[in-house]
């Protein structure tokens, strides 16, 4: 099983973001073989306040979320943000303008 790991520059710096990799690369390695979906990629976000969470919080969340998955169940999506660019998406988005 693949797996990715991502974390913004938004958390910290390169210390803090590779702690936060570190973390979730534990997590992976205990979960994965057990309770992961065979021919899949799990990928993992850093999110703010990953790295004042419980380790034991963690783990019990990621459980959660690769049951729920097993399960076939899934998160509603979420709303996409303007972004850096606003509403209109540069030149590349479907507004595109001459």
């Amino acid at each position: 099983m693949r797996y990715g790991i991502t974390v913004t520059k938004k958390i910290g710096n390169a210390v803090v973001r590779n702690r936060m990799k570190r973390r979730f690369r534990e997590l992976l390695r205990d979960a994965l073989p057990g309770e992961g979906l065979a021919d899949h990629d799990h990928i993992l976000i850093g999110r703010e306040g990953g790295l004042e969470r419980n380790f034991a919080r963690l783990r019990l969340e990621l459980a959660r979320a690769l049951a729920k998955a097993n399960a076939g169940e899934d998160d509603p999506p979420r709303k996409r943000s303007a972004g850096r660019f606003g509403k209109n998406r540069g030149m590349n988005g479907p507004n595109k303008t001459k």
